[in-house]
């Protein structure tokens, strides 16, 4: 029965979305709420709440509440595109340095971001992506092992980690955060830069229809890179 409800509170928000009764930033029924109104218990409302945020379906702000999200509109002003195909694209040559691929413990970070519990097993891996030899990108990610649990066996300086998860997980939504950031020591390392120098950093959240497939910090020398985008009436 807790099934069938569970499913029941999903598609009551999936279909006033869809109709466009609800609209973006909208507020949706707390878990209090729906717990009276499909006379549930409250775990089963958290976890179709839950999971329609791990979709990107919804997003929750500590404290306020949880809101339909803009997730569809903000991923259609960005695209990330696989960097060796970038590299490629400009006539240069491509090179990868992988540094670590291993299983770890999610911090509260990550697995907020994953949408799992604190210490559950997570993938990682830290390449840097070189052009014409010198360092242009460290990508740090962390996976979801349960959404792509061969992630490990993967040898990355064949193929990246964005062609390896387009392919066993496609990528259905994406939401990005870029700011402006000065490198701390090992990323000075790695991208053998000067302190002195600006950096640009993006976070990259993906989900596949399974849920949250990875967490990605994308890190560049600001002297080497430049975000571009193009908005679209239509």
């Amino acid at each position: 029965m807790a099934q069938a409800k569970f499913a029941q509170i999903k598609q009551f928000i999936l279909s006033r979305i869809e109709t466009g009764e609800w609209q973006e930033n909208d507020r949706v029924p707390s878990e209090n709420q729906l717990t009276d109104l499909f006379a549930c218990s409250r775990m089963t409302a958290r976890r179709a709440l839950t999971e329609l945020v791990d979709s990107g379906v919804l997003e929750r702000t500590q404290g306020v509440g949880t809101f339909v999200a803009g997730l569809k509109s903000q991923s259609s002003l960005l695209v990330i595109r696989n960097i060796a195909d970038e590299i490629k694209d400009r006539g240069h040559g491509y090179s990868v340095k992988q540094l670590e691929l291993k299983q770890i413990d999610a911090s509260a970070a990550v697995a907020n971001a994953l949408g799992l519990e604190v210490g559950n097993p997570v993938f990682y891996s830290v390449l840097v992506h070189c052009e014409q030899g010198l360092p242009l990108q460290v990508e740090e990610r962390f996976v979801n092992p349960k959404l792509v649990p061969k992630y490990l066996e993967q040898d990355f300086t064949i193929q990246t980690p964005h062609e390896y998860l387009s392919a066993v997980a496609p990528l259905t939504e994406a939401r990005h955060t870029v700011e402006a950031i000065m490198a701390n020591e090992r990323l000075l390392q790695r991208l053998a830069i000067e302190a002195t120098e600006p950096c640009l950093q993006i976070l990259r959240r993906t989900w596949s229809r399974q849920g949250v497939v990875s967490f990605a910090r994308l890190v560049h020398p600001g002297s080497k890179f430049k975000l571009t985008s193009a908005l679209v009436n239509k």
